[in-house]
């Protein structure tokens, strides 16, 4: 089976996986679980599509591979990286999990491009049997060229019943007036963010009430780049809905068997919180271990 998109080509393997071909790489889907905390036990609810690119048989960076698309063809190989974890999606994934896909609001110029991407994954999702109650649109965090045409974009996804996440939050101004403006059902939050407020007890109030706060307004949270124990204490800790990581879980290329929960992976006792009772720089303090890595 092969299907064309613009300039690039989507081939199906003899193990079920498609890939994709576009200049001289071939691009593979990768999926790394989501975990929400039920009853104080991890379960699996999702997935993220990742894409993977390769190069006479090296894979690349994908760090290094995404700058240096032209920009004529971004938007070629961004419908192609969702069609592709789509695809796979509906061979390889649990049949009752969300799926995440990435959106890049840079690309999302006027309305037309608008309506180009919801059809183009309208017409895979059909061909795939996937529901749009399983796929979960993840705006990335780069700057929208049309605040107003990504806006509208994000609404009409709602009206077609695909849910929407806001990617890499962080609290600055400009990641605030992106909630406000796209109304987003999950806000995901940035990894390196959450790991400087985990080092001290009032960054972690804040963290905390940052997630009360969406909670209260319908918004479930997620912390990603969890790669610690003591990271995923505190997130569930701190009444994050969901958690994704490395410590939980690597990005892992199709074919692939995804099990329901990591196998090893041990919760440990929820680290205490700072308080005068025990910061040794406190009259009568007692040593103990504090919040993230430190301890005294």
């Amino acid at each position: 089976m092969s299907r064309s998109i613009g300039l690039t080509k989507i081939v199906r393997q003899d193990d079920g996986s498609v890939i994709g071909f576009w200049a001289h790489y071939e691009l593979r889907s990768a999926f790394q679980p989501i975990f929400s905390f039920t009853k104080g036990k991890l379960e699996m609810v999702a997935f993220e599509g990742l894409l993977r690119p390769f190069r006479g048989g090296e894979e690349i960076s994908p760090a290094v591979f995404f700058p240096g698309i032209p920009e004529d063809e971004r938007l070629n190989v961004e419908t192609l990286s969702r069609t592709l974890h789509l695809m796979n999606a509906a061979t390889f994934l649990p049949d009752d999990l969300a799926v995440y896909v990435n959106f890049d609001p840079s690309l999302f110029k006027d309305l037309d491009i608008c309506d180009a991407a919801l059809d183009d994954m309208l017409v895979v999702l059909k061909e795939t049997g996937i529901g749009v109650e399983r796929v979960v649109c993840e705006v990335t965090e780069q700057k929208s060229a049309s605040p107003e045409a990504l806006s509208g974009f994000v609404k009409s996804l709602k009206e077609h019943g695909f849910r929407v996440a806001v990617d890499d939050y962080g609290a600055e101004e400009s990641d605030l007036q992106r909630i406000r403006s796209l109304s987003p059902d999950v806000v995901k939050f940035d990894s390196h963010w959450i790991t400087r407020l985990m080092e001290s007890g009032p960054g972690f109030s804040l963290l905390t009430t940052m997630v009360e706060r969406f909670e209260a307004q319908g918004i479930r949270t997620v912390f990603e780049g969890i790669e610690e124990n003591w990271q995923l204490e505190l997130a569930e800790k701190s009444g994050a809905s969901m958690v994704q990581g490395f410590v939980l879980a690597r990005p892992a290329l199709v074919p692939h068997q995804f099990r329901a929960v990591p196998k090893g992976l041990q919760k440990k006792k929820p680290v205490a919180p700072a308080t005068d009772d025990n910061d040794p720089s406190k009259p009568g303090g007692k040593k103990t271990k504090r919040f993230g890595r430190k301890a005294v």
